[in-house]
Formats: structure tokens, C-alpha cells, sequence
């Protein structure tokens, strides 16, 4: 019985992880916890598509990297040249005004969670801006190629302007 209990738990915890160290925690459940842990930081999917389609159209980036040192924020893809930072956002995580559905379980936590994420991207989107840079937010429902064409849109736009100002 106890196999057949942490099996779900086995497929779903991250290298590096034992059972106990998962079900020892404040989350709503072992597998909820298992889940949360195993969410990536870089290279989840929807980043992944957007990476290989603006690299596709000739676009060189830095990835996971922090635009401005001193504004406590990783981009998802730097481009310094442009001073543009792209952010790819999934939909539970920040808030999609289209997606976004609160859970059933341990709903308080979680939409404190939520509003607390969208407000720290608005803080970062403000002190981006401050800095000088232009800030794209990408949900993860977004169209690869639509997305991948506004990037590649900011990306010459700001090139060519910082290029005729003297700055790059």
C-alpha cells in the first residue's frame, strides 16, 4: 500500500529530492508540494519556444540574466544592445486576466500569492523603465511567432535608436 501511496510522488519530485523531503511541508498536499518544487526557474516550455523562434529570425539574447545590476529581477531573455527585457509569464503564476482561475484548494494563500507576483512585475516593470530599459511581458498562451515578432519588432526598433543616438 505505502508503494502505491508515493508513487505519484516519485514521478513527479525533482532530481535532487527524497519522498520525505516533499511530504515534510507546508503545501496542501505531497503531490501539490512535489508540483511546486519541480517548477522551473529557466527553461520552461513557453520560454523555450520563444528563444528558439526569435533565435531563428537572426536575434542573439542572454537568457535568465539580470538586465540592470541593483533591480532584483532575472529577464527570461536579455537583449543589452536594445536595453530590452523580455519576461515570458504563465498564466497561473502571474495573474492572466484570460486564464487565470483561482485553485480550490488552499485558495487564500494562493491568490495572496498571485497578487503579490503581479505587484513585484509592476515594481520591476517601473524600475526597468527607470533604468532606461523597455520591458515585454509575454504570457505563456501567447502564439510563439506573434510573440517571437513583437521581440524581434523592439529589438531592431530600440538597436536603430540607440545605434542614431551614439549609445551602442
Amino acid at each position: 500500500m505505502a508503494q502505491l501511496e508515493t508513487e505519484p510522488l516519485e514521478r513527479a519530485r525533482p532530481r535532487g529530492t527524497t519522498v520525505a523531503d516533499i511530504s515534510a511541508s507546508w503545501a496542501s498536499s505531497p503531490a501539490a508540494r512535489a508540483v511546486m518544487v519541480g517548477n522551473r526557474r529557466r527553461d520552461t516550455r513557453p520560454e523555450l519556444r520563444l528563444r528558439r523562434a526569435v533565435h531563428a529570425m537572426g536575434l542573439r539574447y542572454w537568457v535568465d540574466r539580470r538586465p540592470v545590476p541593483g533591480i532584483p529581477c532575472r529577464a527570461d531573455l536579455v537583449f543589452p544592445g536594445a536595453r530590452l527585457a523580455v519576461f515570458v509569464d504563465g498564466c497561473f503564476w502571474h495573474g492572466c486576466p484570460e486564464h487565470y482561475k483561482p485553485p480550490s484548494t488552499n485558495a487564500g494563500y494562493w491568490s495572496a500569492k498571485v497578487t503579490r507576483n503581479v505587484d513585484r512585475d509592476r515594481r520591476v516593470d517601473v524600475a526597468l523603465r527607470e533604468a532606461g530599459w523597455r520591458v515585454l511581458r509575454v504570457w505563456e498562451h501567447e502564439e510563439t511567432s506573434a510573440a517571437a515578432a513583437r521581440v524581434a519588432e523592439l529589438v531592431r526598433l530600440r538597436s536603430s535608436t540607440t545605434t542614431r543616438r551614439g549609445r551602442a
